[in-house]
């Protein structure tokens, strides 16, 4: 069984700031790059038992607007009912 994980992505598009969150069970530079540009409108999200789309690149999601992708594993969530006051 493959071990699911939130992250976080931020980047710029044409100097805003976005940020989301998405679950992955692989998170890169490469992937970073790609969802940043599904979430920026730029590629098509791939659907699942498809076959792959074509990927953006780092200089290709540049020329579009992307720059400044970073990415960091999200804690995890602690679902403990004692915890709640």
């Amino acid at each position: 069984m493959s071990q699911t994980d939130f992250y976080t992505i931020t980047y710029r598009l044409h100097g805003e700031l976005k940020t989301f969150m998405i679950r992955s069970t692989l998170m890169n530079n490469a992937e970073a790059w790609q969802w940043a540009s599904c979430d920026a409108g730029l590629a098509p999200i791939p659907k699942p038992g498809r076959p792959p789309l074509k990927r953006f690149s780092k200089p290709l999601a540049e020329r579009f607007g992307v720059t400044e992708v970073q990415w960091r594993k999200s804690p995890a969530v602690c679902w403990d009912e004692d915890a709640v006051t």
